[in-house]
């Protein structure tokens, strides 16, 4: 009787020496499992904004193709996300004229002051700046028909969120257009096919790819559109 008994408590310590020491043993991950990390991004550019107006840009980056490709016309509503010096910005309000709309959106509240007394001084009524969040375009619901995020996507830290904040804003049939150079994030670019996959998580499908923006020093013009399968 005393060996027996000896013999449980025995077993017991080693209970609970098993669960209190050394803890309860690590579940196996699922098959496929892996970590992931937030990619590498550039810091955005916050200095002299009169660098990107160079007066040969509009013929290397053929902006007016780009806003045919973005189907922007007169009297739609274009979102310019990373708007940095309004250079877009103001090419597109040429285009859609005094019944559509531009959103000049930048999370840097001096390239918002400097757009705003752009488009004063040049007189143009139809455009309207918003200061956004890294992670979020602040604009307004079902608002949008095209959007161009030019030369930025590679500087946004939260691309996937800020991409899924920009859907509530898109009316149907919007195209969004990314133009960027390959790059591993920190160098000011990011690869192609890193931008499709962040898009798809996102809820978008590639419709279209150029490389005609290479004389702009730029790699690919992708455009997407919000994917009707995705919540």
């Amino acid at each position: 009787m005393r060996t027996v008994f000896a013999t449980l408590i025995c077993l017991a310590l080693l209970v609970f020496l098993d669960n209190s020491v050394f803890g309860p043993p690590a579940k196996a991950s699922p098959p496929g499992a892996r970590q992931t990390e937030p990619r590498k991004t550039s810091t955005p550019y916050a200095g002299d904004l009169s660098i990107f107006e160079d007066p040969d840009r509009d013929k290397k980056l053929q902006v007016q193709r780009v806003m045919d490709v973005l189907n922007i016309h007169a009297g739609t509503n274009v979102a310019d996300i990373g708007a940095g010096s309004g250079w877009f910005t103001v090419r597109a309000a040429k285009r859609v004229g005094d019944d559509g709309t531009v959103y000049a959106v930048d999370i840097n509240p001096e390239s918002i002051k400097y757009i705003d007394e752009r488009v004063r001084r040049e007189g143009l009524r139809q455009v309207r700046t918003i200061l956004s969040v890294p992670d979020d375009p602040k604009l307004p619901a079902n608002s949008v028909d095209s959007v161009l995020i030019l030369k930025t996507y590679h500087e946004i830290s939260a691309p996937v969120v800020l991409l899924k904040n920009l859907r509530k804003s898109l009316r149907n049939g919007a195209r969004i257009g990314i133009i960027d150079r390959n790059g591993n994030g920190e160098d000011h670019g990011v690869q192609k096919d890193v931008v499709i996959q962040e898009a798809r998580q996102a809820g978008y499908q590639l419709i279209e790819q150029y490389d005609f923006v290479k004389d702009d020093r730029e790699d690919y013009l992708l455009v997407f559109e919000a994917s009707r399968a995705h919540p």
